[in-house]
């Protein structure tokens, strides 16, 4: 017995993981009784909504919240702190729905104003009432900031603006007569993003959140896009109409562009060629739609 116990090594020590605790035999709980944080179990439920199985643990080794999730933060705080200045400060006859005050505001988008090339882009900060501001806030807020907890604010930023630009853009091509307010093609740029990536991956996605995930998009967008069209084709308020198409724009670049981004987790987009196929495409229709806002558009 003496000569084993001199024989063993003095040095020799159990293994640790990789918080510091021992793996030995004896002693110590493993992995799988180990208490889990209120951190991880947010970090393992992001995984299972966002990314296929695969890259479950990967996703998990390297999650943090830094940077947190600041884009679609700050987007949302400008959404909203535009529309309390048009409920608020700007006379209305009613807040719930606005009227006169958005519609001359410098950030709507319409289509005798066209030349003033920032109301494609700004009039994502102005909403036509609380049920619209309410509906996108949640929306992207919901989507947004699971994305950009896996793919960072870059990635999910430039789809959001994608969506943003394609959607007033779309609207001037199809709907040209139409007023357009909302961050409607931010928000569908996101969904169509999400949506292609959970059908493309559905094998390798936990199946039964997979068909959860898909049904509640289509319920979703179906149930807004009826809402849009009911707006803009069977109502007859007195006033601008508001386009559409913005849902649609929003949502090809969210199922061309986001795709691409949400499905290349730790992948270089620049040696992907579906990247360049999309960015080559976005491209070619933003030249269309510049030109023909130039020179063929009825408006």
């Amino acid at each position: 017995m003496d000569r084993d116990i001199e024989e063993q090594d003095p040095l020799a020590v159990d293994p640790v993981d990789r918080d510091g605790r021992q793996m030995g035999d004896a002693g110590g709980d493993d992995d799988g009784n180990r208490k889990v944080g209120c951190c991880e179990r947010f970090h393992r439920s992001i995984s299972k909504w966002m990314l296929p199985e695969e890259l479950h643990e990967q996703y998990r080794e390297r999650a943090n919240c830094c940077p947190p999730p600041i884009f679609i933060i700050l987007i949302s705080i400008g959404e909203l702190a535009v529309f309390i200045y048009y409920a608020v400060w700007k006379p209305q006859k009613q807040w719930v729905t606005l009227g006169e005050g958005i519609w001359n505001s410098p950030l709507t988008y319409k289509s005798d104003r066209r030349e003033e090339a920032w109301r494609f882009v700004s009039y994502m900060f102005v909403h036509a009432g609380v049920e619209h501001i309410l509906g996108n806030l949640v929306m992207q807020l919901l989507l947004g900031i699971p994305l950009e907890l896996v793919h960072k604010g870059f990635e999910v930023g430039m789809v959001y603006m994608a969506g943003v630009l394609a959607g007033s853009l779309a609207s001037s091509i199809f709907d040209p007569h139409s007023a357009l307010v909302g961050a409607s093609g931010g928000v569908y740029a996101l969904i169509g993003g999400y949506f292609m990536n959970a059908v493309v991956n559905f094998r390798e996605m936990i199946p039964l959140l997979g068909v959860f995930r898909i049904g509640v998009i289509v319920i979703i967008v179906g149930t807004d896009v009826g809402f849009a069209l009911y707006r803009r084709f069977l109502t007859h308020d007195v006033g601008l109409k508001v386009s559409f198409v913005a849902h649609i724009g929003g949502g090809v670049a969210g199922m061309t562009i986001g795709y691409v981004f949400f499905s290349a987790y730790n992948q270089k987009l620049l040696k992907d060629p579906r990247f360049w196929l999309c960015i080559v495409g976005y491209v070619v229709f933003l030249l269309f739609a510049v030109l023909f806002n130039f020179f063929l558009s009825p408006a």
